[in-house]
């Protein structure tokens, strides 16, 4: 292999390389994205997919002057790698090193984070008119993949691109994919421009002739008549009518026809789309047949031939049962936004199809699809991950809470997710949702629970949000029948020591947090604490009943709950005790107002305080 990344000391030296040299420059990167991610875990398939492209943007654009911003930031490996971190590159996605996504704060050349899709066409069209009133003259280049493209946020920016009068170079990376395999119209439009064999014979010919005239002079001569063939054999008009040149579709792994269409874009006076091909796992054979398996893994052995399986838990038991209550209730439908394996749905796709929505990288749009079938009869279940329902909060007070219509949400990776950091972690949803009135909100402690939780929220009347975490919990032998659980009422699960003499507390945990609350009771009795254990269950309704009881005797609660302290559990707790006219103190336990970095959730708990040990010292000075 050859050694062409040593050369590299910033990114203006990619600029100097002789065309030969970028081949094995291409296979380096693609070699330490393979090396890091199989020690660290990580976005593989599609950050080998652009390794060619990132090559030749850096070739063609000069950041940080120039704004190169990336829609999700799956993409970026080989963008780390070439703009001045590759030293750090080994401490990807680990507690203090470097993000998994784009992030400013690591280096200029990020022009701007992201982590969810949907966003670059926005903030690309953004920075360009802020260019424009200071007068600048970098050029705004956004890379979106195409299963982006169909996300409202994005299609929203296109609609506005021409009103701006403003130019902006939109990349339209298409590898025919997102996390699962695109869906809707615009992903079979793109198809076919992908695929007409008679454009792309003809279209392959003259960039054959036009690499041997190495295109300098004859560039805009060629893409002229290019733009010709392809309105007489695409009907390429969609991306025109929005006021955007379309160029491709190119090879996005072929070095001469990238820097040609680049070229061809940066010198346009226009906004110009160039539609880029390129394949998800390049140079590695088990990602390049499985691109869905090999997106978001794990550690892994370099020469496995699939990634490592993940330990059987909520999302899988969500989706077993889901898939067994549907067989019963033909009204059962399911509905993820690009996220069926994720989620835990394809066995209900397998066995379900016709009762199987994806709606892509839509998540508003699936929770208003969603209440529409509602108001039809229908018992819609909207699986996601916490972090993506964010996007959706309007939709679920306006569209489902308002008319109480009987949707069910089911908050995926709810609480810290670990190296994926501050972007995914689902730590907001109570706060942002549990203020809207007729929405039941609940947390199981265990699968056999959630199984419980999924029933009861199918036989509720209205709209209720499940949430439950990424790790996979406790392993529990379910028993034979899983009944539904009574709304509103929680689960005592230590009462309060007789032998021990001393004040009283309660603490009332909530779903993945239980097992750290029954540690720390256990502490705080050997210290002469009399402590007792509550599974909440319910953050809504709320089991006053049983908290008021409790105030009765006791000399302060304690709540814990993964997810955010302002404005959630703890906070509900603290509410009711108030209103009920209970002056106790209350400590909340959680996650404290900033965001939480990345590393293992062990690790994040740690540096949280969310430790038996120092909770149990911080409950035992406070009563």
């Amino acid at each position: 292999m050859s050694d062409v990344l040593n050369t590299l000391h910033n990114p203006h030296d990619i600029q100097a390389l002789v065309p030969a040299q970028l081949p094995g420059l291409a296979d380096e990167l693609r070699s330490i994205i393979l090396d890091t991610v199989s020690r660290t875990g990580g976005h593989l398939a599609s950050n080998l997919g652009t390794v060619e492209l990132t090559i030749a943007l850096l070739r063609v654009f000069t950041p940080p002057a120039d704004k190169i911003i990336w829609d999700v930031g799956h993409q970026t490996y080989a963008w780390k790698l070439l703009t001045g971190r590759r030293d750090r590159f080994a401490t990807l996605r680990q507690r203090g090193g470097l993000s998994g996504f784009p992030k400013p704060e690591e280096s200029a050349c990020d022009a701007f984070s992201a982590g969810h899709a949907g966003t670059a066409l926005s903030a690309a069209l953004g920075m360009a008119v802020g260019r424009d009133r200071h007068g600048g003259s970098g050029h705004v280049v956004a890379v979106i993949g195409d299963g982006s493209m169909t996300n409202g946020i994005s299609l929203e920016a296109l609609n506005n691109l021409e009103d701006m009068n403003t130019k902006v170079i939109v990349i339209l990376n298409d590898n025919e994919m997102s996390i699962s395999e695109n869906v809707g119209a615009l992903s079979r439009r793109l198809g076919r421009m992908l695929a007409d064999v008679r454009y792309n014979r003809i279209k392959a010919a003259a960039e054959a002739a036009g690499h041997r005239m190495h295109m300098t002079p004859l560039r805009r001569i060629y893409h002229r008549v290019e733009q010709a063939v392809k309105s007489l054999w695409l009907q390429n008009a969609f991306f025109e009518e929005f006021g955007l040149r379309y160029i491709g579709p190119i090879d996005g792994h072929d070095f001469n026809a990238l820097e040609n269409a680049l070229c061809t874009a940066r010198e346009d006076k226009s906004s110009v789309l160039i539609h880029v091909a390129t394949q998800k796992g390049r140079g590695f054979r088990p990602a390049e047949r499985s691109p869905c398996d090999w997106h978001g893994v794990g550690a892994f052995e370099l020469d496995a031939k699939r990634p490592p399986e993940a330990k059987p838990g909520y999302s899988q038991v969500f989706g077993e049962t889901l898939t067994a209550l549907a067989d019963e209730n033909p009204a059962i439908v399911a509905i993820t936004a690009a996220m069926c394996g994720g989620t835990g749905l394809e066995p209900f796709a397998a066995r379900h199809p016709s009762r199987f929505f994806d709606v892509g990288i839509c998540e508003s749009h699936a929770v208003v699809f969603a209440a529409g079938l509602a108001a039809t009869g229908f018992r819609p279940v909207f699986a996601v991950y916490s972090t993506f329902l964010q996007r959706a909060v309007d939709c679920v007070m306006h569209d489902v809470c308002l008319q109480n219509l009987p949707v069910v949400i089911c908050a995926d990776r709810a609480g810290v997710v670990g190296s994926d950091g501050p972007t995914h972690h689902g730590i907001y949803d109570i706060p942002m949702l549990r203020c809207l009135p007729n929405l039941v909100i609940m947390q199981p402690k265990d699968t056999v629970e959630l199984v419980a939780m999924l029933k009861t929220a199918l036989a509720h009347a209205g709209p209720a949000l499940i949430r439950y975490p990424r790790d996979p919990g406790p392993a529990v032998d379910p028993p034979p029948v899983i009944e539904a659980l009574p709304l509103g009422v929680s689960e005592l699960v230590t009462a309060l020591p007789e032998t021990v003499q001393g004040p009283a507390v309660w603490l009332w945990a909530l779903g993945d947090m239980l097992p750290l609350a029954c540690e720390t009771a256990q502490r705080l009795a050997a210290c002469g604490v009399r402590a007792g254990v509550v599974n909440a269950r319910f953050v809504k309704p709320l089991d006053t009943a049983r908290l008021f009881a409790q105030a009765a005797a006791a000399a302060a609660f304690v709540t814990l709950e993964n997810g955010a302290v302002a404005g959630g559990f703890g906070s509900a707790v603290r509410e009711a005790l108030a209103a009920h006219g209970v002056n106790l103190p209350v400590r909340a336990y959680g996650w404290p107002d900033a965001f939480v970095g990345q590393g293992t959730t062990r690790q994040l708990m740690e540096d949280g305080g969310l430790t038996p040990g120092r909770l149990a010292d911080e409950i035992r000075r406070l009563v």
